[in-house]
């Protein structure tokens, strides 16, 4: 275990030196700064564990230069005060913004290695209820350079508070980079909501998003729930015109109206949202105005077809966590099995190489799994690209030859929209209420295929 890190700003070179010399000797890793740039650069290069900041410096005071942390959440650590010309006003404003303690110049060497240690306990203890709330989440997987690339390009992104969209096809782990993104970045401590926008319909939108006043207590919707942390908008492309209109209305105001009140409440979130290529196509339905502030970076998450080399390492990632997470029986694959889902293409992605794996660690079988059990399960789970009218339609009468394939037809399409009916209306050029009597009268049923 590393030791704890110290940085100490202070624009006087004896006191840097002194404190630089007793901190190492106690055991601890030293970094100094005499001023406030070179605090901001060693704070966010070395991430200390405890900062020990003298208010009264040249360039920006110590005060002030709390105060900046402070609103940037930027500092992640305690910071205790050192000033010989303290008074009651900067020590409540110190207090106010979050110093865990003063030490007095001249320094009692005693003193400050004590209230060190109760900081740096303090700090322990915060981290540790923090991961206690939040749950740890794992990098995706995946040792191609497209996923090296992406994890850098999100990593990259995560540090700034700007909009971002992430464009990929059902089942590519949209939600699940944002997750990842949302844990990178300054909001990491806060709320991480996620929104399906197909649940945005035109009754309830408003009230879902901005939230609801009854009996006097203004009950917050997905903006209040989301503040400090990131709201997730899942499936851009289901939101209705009136939703849109909500939405920008909000957005171009930075702000949403308070239940019964006139006031504006600011937002305190990062957007982050998701949809399919060809969002903003004129056959998407999605206005240009919105996707400029929900657009600000645009990341594109590839299919699994395009990092096909990743899959082995996908299989013994879903194996392990299945295994330590839900208790099943321990399974590997084989070369030749690896090697056949390598070639595989995948219509379903990440998700659907989730779900092949959780099936075969369900049904059970030898600790191998063998290439003959892999093709059962590939034959048995049609593809979304195979034909799915097998019988010769001139065989039948004409009534039936349509339904059979306006059955496939829809089918196939509802596969490729995954289950989202409000995108299969644009797809294939029909009105939403038509399309859902035209789904029940052939017998399809939509609620079985969900999104990621």
């Amino acid at each position: 275990m590393s030791s704890p890190r110290i940085l100490v700003v202070d624009d006087e070179a004896d006191i840097r030196g002194l404190l630089s010399e007793i901190l190492a000797e106690e055991g601890y890793e030293v970094e100094v700064a005499a001023d406030a740039a070179s605090a901001r650069k060693a704070a966010a290069r070395e991430e200390p564990d405890l900062v020990l900041l003298d208010i009264w410096m040249p360039d920006m005071d110590g005060i002030s230069l709390l105060r900046e942390w402070n609103e940037k959440q930027s500092l992640h650590c305690p910071v205790v005060m050192l000033s010989g010309h303290g008074t009651v006003e900067t020590a409540v404003e110190a207090t106010r913004l979050g110093a865990f303690d003063f030490v007095e110049k001249p320094l009692s060497i005693a003193k400050l290695l004590r209230t060190a240690e109760r900081a740096l306990e303090a700090g322990k203890r915060k981290r540790q209820a923090q991961r206690t709330l939040i749950p740890p989440l794992v990098a995706p997987v995946g040792k191609s350079r497209l996923m090296q690339r992406l994890r850098e390009q999100v990593q990259q992104v995560a540090a700034h508070d700007a909009s971002v969209l992430l464009v990929g096809e059902p089942g590519t782990g949209r939600e699940a980079f944002a997750r990842y993104m949302h844990s990178l970045g300054p909001r990491s401590a806060g709320p991480f909501v996620a929104v399906t926008c197909a649940s945005l319909d035109d009754a309830t939108a408003a009230a879902r998003l901005r939230g609801v006043t009854t009996d006097g207590k203004v009950e917050p919707g997905f903006y209040g729930q989301a503040r400090g942390g990131t709201l997730f908008l899942g499936g851009l492309e289901d939101l209705t015109a009136q939703a849109q209109r909500l939405l920008l209305t909000d957005l171009e105001q930075r702000g949403w109206q308070r239940p019964g009140s006139p006031d504006i409440v600011p937002f305190d979130a990062r957007f982050v949202s998701a949809a399919l290529p060809g969002h903003d196509g004129p056959a998407s339905g999605l206005r240009r105005d919105l996707l400029a502030h929900l657009e600000v970076i645009s990341i594109r998450i590839p299919p699994l077809r395009e990092f096909a080399e990743d899959v082995p390492e996908l299989l013994r990632h879903y194996v392990d966590r299945l295994v330590d997470e839900e208790g099943m029986p321990f399974r590997r694959f084989s070369v030749a099995a690896q090697n056949r889902l390598r070639n595989y293409p995948w219509p379903g992605n990440v998700r659907e190489l989730r779900n092949l794996v959780q099936r075969v660690l369900i049904l059970g079988g030898p600790e191998e799994i063998g290439l003959e059990e892999i093709e059962q399960h590939l034959v048995a789970q049609q593809a979304p690209d195979e034909p799915l009218v097998k019988q010769d339609l001139l065989a039948l009468p004409l009534r039936e030859a349509r339904e059979q394939f306006e059955r496939a037809y829809l089918l196939q399409q509802l596969m490729l929209c995954n289950g989202k009916v409000g995108l299969l209306a644009k797809r294939v050029g029909m009105e939403r209420t038509h399309l859902y009597r035209k789904l029940r009268s052939l017998g399809v049923d939509f609620r079985q295929i969900t999104e990621d």
